[in-house]
């Protein structure tokens, strides 16, 4: 499945309509919720035949709609109880998880058109049922069977449509047969295994100063104004900007590695439990290690190459040339080890030991392992060596 992202400009009147189906499928989703409460349902056909009955009560109001989108609501309601039940499963296993029985809504941010009711007229409209013709920017063609379509409003005011495509995997021979390990870090983004360093960014570091004069800007308007919300607008499009800027070096950079490399070695960090020091929390997100490491495997795929999660425990403290474990506390940023004499850079170390580690890990890309038996046979590598041949 691949997903397509493009700008659509409706105009005011679809603008309307848009939001008016936004309000039908917020309502029709609250409803579903009320029943299931009072009937003790959780079970998608029955959620069907109910908002068939919701939609006769009320026929001018609820045709608003499309009827497919109006279905789609009842699958995502059904879908919320069926995490519902996995958390609770969860928990009583023993995971700290929080539990969240389904919420009644306020808004909903997005439809979907699960099947039908758009169309492409051609590379500057698209179609939608109830809505009408809206421009959209195709900068690219959808490639695939096209599957689901999904409208959504950021919070800067800016519309989108989303295409869910099914296209037949083709495999790709990589071009090199070079390999990496990479450790990510806050003082350089990231270090590779053969010494090269990608500077962090720090885009929301950078940003700061503009966005706290703009929410103070924000936060002196009265609540209810239409300055306020002009102010919310330009708070959001600032916000809006810096995740853009984020993504932008994402994708640059994680394009580069997987052109250049055909095996690539990350950690399998678990951020989620990262951010909660408060020290570093900020810093975490703003280097957004989740998204890098998920551009790298889906862009490894395509081209051919394949990434690998280590178990990140003990990397920056185990000596990479024999394997004696060091107290390497955050402030220490030089590895000394007292064995064999090694001092290099702890991230360095790092980036070698996780090459190391690659050769006893899982392949965690989507592809079976019978695609490359080449490359699988490669990636053993012997634990406690350099291997600087092959880097």
């Amino acid at each position: 499945m691949r997903a397509y992202k493009y700008r659509i400009y409706p105009s005011n009147k679809q603008k309307v309509r848009l939001l008016n189906q936004f309000n039908v499928c917020k309502n029709i989703y609250n409803t579903l919720l009320s029943e299931s409460k009072e009937l003790m349902t959780t079970k998608k056909f029955e959620f069907d035949s109910l908002v068939k009955d919701i939609k006769i009560t009320c026929p001018s109001y609820y045709y608003q709609a499309y009827s497919q989108v109006l279905q789609n609501v009842s699958d995502r309601l059904h879908k919320s109880f069926d995490n519902f039940f996995r958390r609770v499963k969860e928990k009583k296993s023993g995971k700290k998880v929080k539990v969240g029985f389904p919420r009644f809504k306020s808004r909903i941010k997005s439809i979907t058109y699960p099947q039908s009711g758009f169309k492409f007229l051609n590379k500057r409209r698209l179609k939608v049922s109830k809505i009408g013709s809206i421009p959209i920017v195709l900068h690219r063609t959808p490639r695939g069977k096209v599957k689901t379509m999904t409208i959504k409003q950021n919070k800067a005011g800016q519309w989108f449509a989303f295409f869910s495509c099914e296209a037949e995997t083709q495999l790709v021979k990589h071009p090199s047969a070079e390999k990496i390990g990479i450790d990510v870090g806050i003082e350089h983004f990231a270090t590779l295994s053969n010494g090269k360093t990608v500077d962090n960014p720090r885009i929301l570091i950078k940003s700061e100063k503009r966005l706290k004069r703009v929410q103070k800007i924000l936060s002196r308007k009265k609540k209810g104004s239409a300055n306020r919300r002009k102010a919310r607008f330009i708070l959001a499009r600032q916000h809006l900007k810096v995740a853009n800027q984020r993504f932008d070096f994402l994708h640059k950079l994680s394009h580069r590695i997987v052109r250049t490399y055909s095996f690539i070695a990350v950690e399998d960090l678990n951020i989620c439990n990262m951010v909660h020091n408060h020290h570093l929390a900020k810093s975490i997100n703003d280097v957004s290690w989740g998204n890098f490491i998920q551009m790298l495997s889906y862009k490894a795929v395509t081209c051919g190459g394949q990434l690998v999660k280590v178990n990140p425990r003990g990397t920056s403290k185990t000596c990479s040339q024999c394997g004696t474990l060091v107290d390497m506390p955050l402030s220490k940023r030089t590895f000394h080890c007292p064995n064999c004499g090694l001092v290099l850079h702890r991230d360095l170390n790092a980036s070698f030991n996780i090459y190391d580690r690659a050769g006893l890990a899982r392949i965690s890309t989507p592809v079976d392992d019978c695609v490359r038996p080449s490359l699988l046979k490669a990636t053993v590598v012997e634990a406690g060596t350099i291997c600087q041949k092959s880097l």
